[in-house]
């Protein structure tokens, strides 16, 4: 039986204490249902920009995007087919966790793995491997040198790894793994048998989203963890190889601890920013209790309510340290919109106006 070597390391404990804080936050957050609809629906659209983009796919975030809301692009027939292949395997695990709802045992089964490829590939590769395991060898090699930089278990023997890992994830030993690094070993071993002809890694990285989805980890949908591989697309596949080419007498001795690392980190710098975002939302919750009725601030609006909150107080010099980014007449402009709403006064001259919560 399949049975992951790996040291949990400082680091990772560290990655987890940040998951695990800012899922609480993200949890109990007083989010608006406006502003959680349109976050779910945002990081659908990283998600699958950032999972389709990282193998290759040429279309530009705002494409994607265009895309997924039925727009016409003109663009290769296979970069579409791909964003609307990854929105329907995102539909389908969203799909089983609500299904299964919170606390319930769920089996994965080699079949959800084989849909889940299905759903990657649909047009893109022949009917015949779409959903299948590989009957061949294959090999990775490098884009620029040609030099294979990874060859994977023989095609026999790809069934039953996947049997092998499936059956763990549903033994009792899997259940006593925290879910992220759980998802993370998922992730790892699905990329290193690399059972199908095309398709892994996404297939790979829905999977582990699946797990975490199905664990309690799905943090309301709002969150893509593709967006930060497709960040440094280096540093996710050199990690992966740099566990898969260790050399070793048996692939059980393979240490996982490098991959889990990384892994680990990119799900609690995702999480971070997710919670940062939701903390600048509930400045809007705290709107509709002043003002007794839903308001819904912009991104810049709501940065200045956290400051004031925060800070008490806010000058023209402190318009750089928030917007490094914006003109100062833009600031001021939305200054002036809380201000006539009533959620700010200013005390002083324009050049000297200290601007305060009212």
């Amino acid at each position: 039986m399949f049975v992951p070597k790996y040291t949990i390391t400082n680091r990772m404990l560290k990655n987890i204490g940040i998951i695990d804080a800012s899922r609480e936050v993200i949890a109990n957050s007083p989010l608006i249902p406006a502003w959680e609809a349109k976050f779910k629906k945002e990081a659908m659209e990283r998600s699958v920009h950032h999972g389709t983009h990282l193998e290759g796919n040429r279309l530009s975030f705002e494409e994607a995007q265009e895309v997924l809301d039925g727009q016409e692009v003109i663009a290769r027939e296979r970069d579409i087919q791909e964003v609307l292949n990854y929105r329907n395997v995102l539909k389908f695990i969203e799909g089983i966790a609500t299904q299964i709802g919170p606390g319930r045992r769920y089996i994965l089964t080699v079949e959800t793995i084989l849909e889940i490829h299905r759903l990657t590939v649909e047009k893109i590769v022949h009917p015949d491997v779409s959903g299948k395991f590989r009957t061949r060898q294959v090999v990775l090699k490098n884009s620029k040198t040609g030099q294979v930089s990874y060859t994977p278990p023989p095609a026999a023997e790809a069934p039953y790894l996947i049997e092998d890992l499936t059956n763990w994830v549903n033994s009792g030993e899997s259940q006593e793994v925290h879910s992220v690094i759980k998802a993370g070993i998922i992730h790892y071993e699905l990329a290193r048998i690399h059972p199908f002809v095309e398709g892994n890694g996404r297939t790979a990285r829905a999977v582990a989203t699946l797990i975490m989805f199905l664990e309690g980890y799905d943090i309301r949908k709002l969150f893509s963890l593709e967006e930060y591989f497709d960040n440094n697309p280096m540093d996710y596949y050199l990690t992966l190889q740099a566990v898969s080419n260790q050399l070793v007498l048996d692939t059980h001795e393979r240490d996982l601890t490098p991959w889990l690392d990384y892994f680990t980190e990119g799900v609690a710098i995702e999480l971070n920013k997710v919670k940062e975002r939701v903390r600048r939302i509930s400045m809007d919750a705290r709107v509709k209790d002043k003002l007794g009725e839903q308001m819904t601030l912009n991104e810049r609006q709501m940065l200045i309510m956290e400051y004031l909150h925060r800070h008490k107080s806010m000058q023209n010099k402190d318009f750089r340290k928030i917007f490094p980014d914006y003109s100062d007449d833009t600031v001021l402009r939305e200054l002036r919109f809380l201000k006539q709403k009533g959620l700010i006064k200013k005390q002083g001259g324009t050049k000297n106006a200290v601007y305060m919560l009212k």
